[in-house]
């Protein structure tokens, strides 16, 4: 019942990334479809928050490293009660409080400024490690992109989470295989993955990033790991739920048709 209810709200999610999208006729449907199941999971089963208060201090962090991915983070926001779901009409307009890549201060719920590709282990590590200062429980998550992981910041970060044993973190990565590019092991093959995290001093979790039950005992695994971070190695697929945007690079950075649109909402109401 609970996992019938997660794949309800993800199809949710999913139905408002693609009509942002269309609104806006831009943004990045592909990598925030493939990474909706894992939100999902992390928002409505496993995050400590209360969107009233979208500053209280126990508040466990999300930050969306991979932030060009932000149709997936309203859509969440908007669930989960953080902002009204009418608001995501202005993805993308001048002025809106909701722009291309997520910006402090704009709409609450939206821990930090990200896009600049590299960036957000780094600012999930200073996070963490200002919550342990303070003696806090809360957790941090950070959201990964294949192709992000490409940069040599990232890893500089992977070094430092490991040192400092920051074991309130939780990076979670989308391994979708494609980037704007192309195929991420083309562009610049990364793996083994698995192998390089562990020599790095973390704890590794791979998983199917699309099966609810195995994304939730990940998480909690996650959470009961001490003295070094942990990452979540998710394989998912590029625009999961809408099929012709399956496995697709032109929907990295494109939006659909008016054809396409009511074709992709089509399909995900009758698989709701």
């Amino acid at each position: 019942q609970k996992i019938k209810k997660l794949k309800q709200i993800a199809n949710k999610i999913r139905s408002n990334i693609i009509r942002m999208v269309s609104w806006a006729e831009s943004g990045h449907p592909g990598g925030s479809l493939s990474a909706a199941d894992i939100l999902t999971v992390l928002f409505f089963k496993k995050m400590k928050y209360d969107a009233q208060k979208p500053d209280w201090p126990e508040r466990d962090r999300f930050l969306l490293s991979k932030g060009h991915c932000t149709p997936l983070l309203y859509a969440v926001l908007a669930e989960a009660g953080f902002i009204k779901e009418d608001l995501l009409k202005q993805f993308r307009k001048i002025n809106s409080a909701l722009q291309g890549h997520p910006t402090r201060g704009c709409a609450p719920g939206i821990e930090m400024s990200t896009g600049s590709l590299g960036q957000g282990l780094s600012i999930a590590n200073g996070i963490a490690l200002g919550l342990r200062l303070d003696k806090s429980t809360s957790h941090v998550y950070v959201l990964l992109g294949d192709g992000e992981i490409q940069e040599g910041m990232i890893w500089e970060a992977a070094m430092t989470a490991a040192h400092y044993k920051i074991d309130n973190l939780t990076a979670i990565i989308d391994i979708n295989g494609l980037q704007i590019d192309g195929l991420t092991k083309d562009v610049m093959n990364t793996e083994p993955l698995a192998d390089k995290w562990k020599a790095f001093g973390w704890e590794v979790i791979c998983i199917d990033g699309h099966n609810f039950k195995a994304i939730s005992e990940a998480l909690d695994k996650a959470k009961t790991i001490k003295s070094k971070p942990t990452v979540i190695l998710a394989t998912t697929v590029k625009g999961k739920g809408v099929s012709f945007m399956e496995h697709s690079l032109k929907f990295h950075g494109s939006a659909p048709t008016h054809e396409q649109t009511e074709l992709a909402l089509k399909e995900l109401a009758k698989n709701g």
